[in-house]
């Protein structure tokens, strides 16, 4: 699997780089509770996740990239652990920024998400226990990213919606990041994820749009589902904040539509490269139809095999597993067809264990991207 002709798109060079990739947004203690129910059960088993952190952590321990993460964390027992899950991950903690405990959390903590796999009828289920935490807090000129982009140097930089919606500050903090990245060369990706949680206090959907058109500007590549696309940005790229919801026409044909859609923000946004997507059919918690696609400038659209029935244990970080092999695939140059298998395989693969983390290896990803099957190894 490599690519044939140019690249989809340029990277700064691995040499004049401290780090391949490195993401910015929360990074949560995820408290799983098995095959219960969160409200009966008596022990926990403990994750770390964040759907900006999740696709940095799978570059490091499945695709062996240099990685790190700018998060904020509170300096007390539960910040220290989630740091300890952070190293086992092998991503790099020097880019944390440490606040001091005051002892009870009046003003700031630790994030925590309590989930649920769902099992057959029954949904899997996410409670977010995050208001206040460390990072929400994250201040525009805290961070330094023309020492990080410039003198330090990042192939990659991974943002998104959830971040970005999680406070006024950590908007005008991503803004500075992804404009800082985007100036010193550095590939910014963003993932729209849109979640109405984070905006029902905030404005709805025309907060979410107005935001995410003043990000995108700085973005090579753009990752979300056609919902995303509609609902979060408006698919010209320059979507009226005032206009009425509607989501996407489900009898349409979905790749025809990502195409169109890719077009039409491709014509507003001269930076933007890359436009990819997941599509998933929810059968039951643990049967979905899952495909992966991407179009990009030079390449125009390519589709993922389909992988329908696909059993899933635990669907959480499916979607940044996608964006995680996609990123893998365009950092070594891969063609566009390539990276959207790459792609789709290991969202497949994050989806049959427990967590938001993978725990798929790198040769397993390559092997089901070329079309292994779930054959026994020995």
């Amino acid at each position: 699997m490599t690519h044939v002709g140019d690249p989809v798109i340029a990277t700064r060079p691995v040499a004049d780089c401290a780090f391949d990739v490195v993401s910015l947004g929360e990074v949560m203690l995820r408290l799983d509770p098995g095959e219960t129910r969160i409200r009966a059960a008596r022990r926990f088993d403990v994750w770390e996740g964040g759907g900006e952190y999740n696709l940095a952590r799978a570059l490091s321990s499945v695709f062996e990239l240099r990685a790190g993460v700018v998060t904020a964390l509170v300096d007390n027992e539960v910040g220290r652990l989630v740091e300890s899950l952070v190293r086992a991950g092998g991503v790099d903690t020097s880019l944390i920024r440490w606040e001091d405990f005051d002892g009870l959390g009046r003003r700031s903590r630790n994030g925590l998400n309590f989930t649920e796999r769902g099992f057959g009828v029954r949904s899997a289920l996410g409670v977010s226990d995050r208001a206040g935490t460390a990072v929400s807090q994250l201040a525009p000129g805290t961070i330094d990213w023309d020492d990080l982009f410039g003198r330090r140097g990042v192939r990659w930089l991974h943002t998104g919606g959830v971040f970005a919606g999680l406070s006024a500050t950590t908007s005008e903090v991503a803004h500075e990041a992804m404009a800082s990245a985007r100036a010193h060369g550095t590939v910014v990706s963003y993932d729209t994820n849109y979640r109405p949680s984070l905006w029902a206090d905030r404005g709805g959907h025309g907060a979410a749009r107005a935001l995410n058109n003043r990000l995108v500007q700085h973005v090579d590549v753009l990752i979300g589902t056609r919902s995303d696309f509609s609902g979060a940005l408006g698919q010209d790229g320059r979507g009226d904040p005032d206009a009425p919801w509607t989501p996407p026409d489900p009898a349409a044909d979905p790749y025809d539509a990502l195409s169109a859609d890719a077009q039409a923000l491709a014509d507003q946004l001269p930076g933007l490269q890359v436009v990819a997507s997941t599509r998933r059919t929810v059968h039951s918690a643990n049967d979905n139809d899952w495909q992966g696609a991407a179009w990009s400038r030079t390449a125009g659209l390519a589709v993922s095999v389909s992988r329908p029935h696909l059993s899933v244990l635990d669907r959480v970080g499916g979607g940044d597993g996608f964006a995680a092999g996609l990123a893998y695939g365009l950092l070594g140059g891969e063609d566009l067809a390539a990276c959207v298998e790459l792609g789709a395989a290991h969202g497949a693969l994050a989806m049959s264990t427990p967590g938001d983390t993978s725990m798929a290896s790198l040769a397993e990803v390559r092997a089901l991207a070329l079309g292994g099957d779930a054959s026994t190894r020995r």
